[in-house]
């Protein structure tokens, strides 16, 4: 879907407020990526809107029960954009943002990377919903990079395990299932993730979001929040949001055109 572009007077009314903002809290969602290449995943072209059945990947208890449901998230991976995407216009836009010193927080529902990517400091981004850069072991919890699962892939691992030794003494391999270090439904989200996220709402004195159709609990709850707080809210998405009402200014328009202008960064 092609966004046409942002309403003049609309636009300079969100910079104005942007700009002024001594703190800054930005909730972004899978809108500020699609412009890398990574598609959303409820929007008209989205990838469960043309797929329905890809959701059964992103389900708990359907990715660790059934073998075929894992083997098929593992082909997606291999060819997911997320290892070929470069930050866009509004990612670089946030890191103009963070050195100025306004930006309080990232709260971020991607899970693509790329706001550490594009140069943001990884002490100022929340990913509430985790991170498809690594894997973790439903077993024991180890930790490792995604690409290098990936390559057990390629060698014709369809299901690939957790190779950790065990305690001295014990040492087979773990064999526990391995999962991107993403937060799948039913699957609950980390509490400092949303406590971060909540304390950020509270100190800041601007929340700009991002791409995001605000559907999504908790981290929706960003905006009732603000707003009960007396805190600006602006929201920049292409299509309408959950919580348009609540926002100070509605900006729809070419997201990776509208975030620079928002915060004075180089065009």
């Amino acid at each position: 879907m092609t966004v046409g572009a942002a309403d003049p007077e609309t636009l300079a009314q969100a910079a104005s407020r942007v700009r002024a903002a001594p703190s800054v809290v930005v909730l972004t969602g899978a809108g500020i990526s699609t412009d890398a290449g990574i598609r959303d995943f409820r929007g008209p072209n989205g990838i469960w809107t043309r797929n329905p059945e890809a959701e059964r990947m992103a389900t708990l208890r359907n990715y660790l029960e059934d073998p075929e449901v894992r083997r098929a998230a593992w082909r997606s991976r291999l060819d997911s954009p997320v290892w070929d995407a470069v930050p866009t216009p509004a990612h670089l836009a946030l890191v103009v943002l963070e050195q100025s010193g306004r930006l309080h927080t990232i709260v971020t529902q991607n899970t693509d990377g790329l706001h550490l990517a594009a140069g943001n400091s990884p002490a100022k981004v929340v990913e509430v919903h985790g991170t498809t850069h690594w894997c973790v072991c439903w077993e024991c919890g180890d930790r490792q990079r995604t690409p290098a699962v990936l390559e057990r892939v390629r060698q014709g691992e369809e299901d690939p395990r957790c190779l950790r030794l065990g305690a001295p003494g014990r040492p087979a391999e773990c064999g526990g299932i391995l999962k991107t270090a993403t937060v799948s439904f039913g699957q609950s989200l980390s509490p400092d993730d949303l406590e971060r996220a909540q304390r950020a709402v509270v100190t800041a004195e601007l929340l700009l979001v991002i791409g995001t159709t605000l559907e999504v609990q908790p981290i929706a709850g960003m905006v009732p929040l603000a707003r009960r707080l007396g805190r600006d809210v602006v929201i920049v998405n292409g299509s309408p949001t959950a919580h348009d009402s609540l926002a100070d200014i509605v900006v729809r328009g070419p997201i990776s055109e509208v975030i620079p202008t928002l915060v004075g960064a180089p065009g």
